[in-house]
């Protein structure tokens, strides 16, 4: 039989009241009650249920995650790090999936800030506007999305992209592609801002291909462009872009690296099974799925700490799908 309230109060010589206080607020019971009732817990095995201890302390002890699109590889990793890190703190995740449609985005923050403690959005496709629009009393944390006077944790694009153009510029390449994200997504914006910063710097002729959907098919589609614009070498929005661009190389007998070198963005995990390899800006995914639950534990303990961000440190992993430019 299950251990109640009543039982932990009998034994330790209290009203169900007094426990109630000393497991939610014991800085209003006695030290020598609390003591006394947290014997009694440790003795009897009590745990107290969710929606009991939400009655008392007024919180669900649950934490609502938005993601766009939960079959894009990049996402399960940056899930696996909140629940992780979640269940370290007794909280439950909640996940709803948006399928990229920036208005379900919107109704389902604003549905989910009534039955959650805090909210983590991963990659929002919504408008800045929007974005400010369905901030409510729930504490909320932005993940791979920058925006002024929110709390947010990002990614080191720029960084990442140094990376990249010094270990292609060091393999002969001068002319290089990128095969661009979504029109609407900030990650896009970032890694293409920090890429132009980059290859002007090097010197390096940029040419940019377009924008494509963030799959697989996607990167099929941007192949033939980018040969066609006569670069050695090519940037991928993100990973999954990255291998339907060497599946179409494959497909029109262009070989890769010795004709074209091809470097993702993201380094999911079959980054590393294809063949040839996938040269990658490693981004810390699990990791950031734990510091946006730090981050918002914080706020739901500082509220006024809403501008608090940080940015994760990214790093080149060099795999088979680059090599030396060919002399053409």
């Amino acid at each position: 039989m299950a251990v109640t309230i009543k039982d932990v109060a009998r034994l330790a010589g209290v009203s169900p009241a007094t426990v109630c206080r000393a497991l939610s607020t014991p800085e209003r019971v006695k030290t020598e009650t609390r003591e006394r009732v947290r014997r009694a817990v440790d003795d009897l095995g009590y745990s107290p249920n969710r929606a009991a201890r939400g009655l008392i302390t007024g919180r669900t002890g649950n934490i609502g995650l938005v993601v766009p699109d939960l079959a894009n590889p990049f996402f399960p990793g940056v899930v696996k790090g909140i629940q992780a890190r979640a269940r370290e703190a007794d909280y439950s995740v909640f996940v709803a999936d948006t399928d990229e449609d920036p208005s379900a985005e919107a109704s389902l923050v604003r549905s989910l800030g009534k039955q959650v403690d805090g909210l983590v959005l991963c990659s929002p496709r919504m408008s800045e506007e929007d974005l400010r629009s369905v901030v409510g009393d729930t504490p909320l944390v932005l993940l791979n999305r920058r925006v002024d006077q929110m709390p947010a944790i990002t990614f080191d694009s720029l960084g990442g992209m140094r990376q990249a153009i010094a270990h292609l510029m060091a393999l002969g390449h001068r002319r290089i592609a990128y095969v661009g994200g979504p029109r609407t997504s900030w990650s896009n914006r970032d890694r293409l801002n920090g890429l132009r910063t980059v290859t002007a710097a090097a010197g390096a002729d940029l040419v940019e291909v377009g924008n494509v959907l963030p799959q697989f098919s996607g990167g099929v589609a941007a192949a033939d462009l980018v040969l066609a614009a006569e670069a050695t070498a090519v940037v991928a929005y993100n990973d999954v872009v990255a291998l339907g661009l060497i599946s179409r190389f494959a497909a029109r007998s262009i070989s890769v690296p010795d004709r074209l070198s091809v470097i993702g963005f993201d380094d999911i995990s079959m980054s590393a099974m294809v063949h040839p390899s996938l040269t990658t800006v490693a981004l810390p995914m699990e990791l950031s799925g734990r510091a946006g639950v730090d981050l918002l534990l914080q706020l739901m303990q500082h509220p006024d700490q809403s501008g608090t961000s940080r940015e994760l440190e990214t790093h080149l992993m060099v795999r088979g799908s680059t090599g030396p430019a060919p002399r053409i």
